[in-house]
């Protein structure tokens, strides 16, 4: 009986440790486009199944950080990247990794909605079939519908699959471009200031998803919307000129921050 007490705590306690543990984990990471440096020595855990907001004045690093985690600064010639970004403890600047493996199980959704050229059903069939993931038509159809049903778009456009992805409205546009990014199965969203050209109608809606898919999905947002921070994360990290001033749980990073930068951000003294 005791070492069956024993076993439940050790499993219990393991639940714990990988409860606490970084999926992304960043130490140290600079950033440079030619001599100008933009990311100065940033330190930041993310944690599996959680809204993280970037927050900061335009210019700060926020975009060129959350671009280091998928490896998208790579297709910029100027730019050069120092320091460890792990994702589930492997560093992603390994040589000897897949760069487009990587960015399968890594979504991205862009500031303006960029659907492409092709059909809403395309559209989201465009990443698996890529990446072969599916042979057989019906697998693909259910594929689509999933990922459709996922983005909370497919009521909206179950009778309109072979109709131009440009045809939806904005908002219906990005949220084609959310299930795009999730068709491929992957364990990370990054948004780029998602709702940035959403009226506020289609905003809430890609909030509401949000919180939805942190269910599955590990997500980092880059806002310049404190209160959309506010409302869909569950951390918040602070960057100012390059710099990562304070992270930590949103609603303390908003009602009782630590940094003296962070405090005036926060409540419109600068930004």
């Amino acid at each position: 009986m005791v070492n069956t007490i024993d076993q439940i705590i050790n499993v219990f306690d393991e639940q714990k440790i990988r409860k606490n543990e970084a999926l992304i984990s960043c130490s140290g990471v600079n950033v440079f486009y030619s001599d100008k440096q933009a990311l100065f020595d940033v330190n930041l855990d993310i944690k599996e199944k959680e809204v993280t907001s970037l927050i900061g004045p335009s210019g700060c690093g926020k975009s060129t950080f959350l671009r280091c985690i998928n490896r998208m600064n790579d297709v910029i010639e100027t730019c050069s990247i120092e320091g460890l970004v792990k994702i589930n403890g492997q560093d992603i600047y390994d040589p000897k990794i897949d760069v487009v493996e990587l960015r399968a199980k890594i979504g991205m959704v862009f500031q303006k909605p960029n659907p492409f050229p092709k059909s809403v059903y395309e559209n989201v069939a465009y990443g698996p079939r890529l990446h072969g993931m599916f042979i057989n038509k019906s697998d693909m159809d259910k594929k689509v519908e999933e990922s459709l049903v996922r983005a909370g778009l497919w009521n909206e456009v179950k009778d309109r699959l072979q109709e131009p992805g440009t045809s939806l409205s904005g908002g219906q546009q990005q949220r084609l471009c959310i299930a795009r990014a999730i068709a491929v199965d992957p364990e990370i969203i990054l948004m780029d200031e998602p709702c940035s050209s959403l009226d506020p109608i289609a905003t809430a809606k890609i909030e509401e998803l949000i919180d939805e898919l942190k269910v599955n999905y590990t997500i980092t947002i880059v806002t310049h919307s404190m209160q959309q921070a506010a409302r869909v994360s569950q951390k918040t990290a602070f960057f100012h000129l390059g710099h990562l001033i304070e992270v930590g749980e949103t609603e303390n990073i908003f009602r009782n921050p630590i940094n003296k930068q962070t405090e005036a951000y926060v409540t419109g003294r600068y930004g």
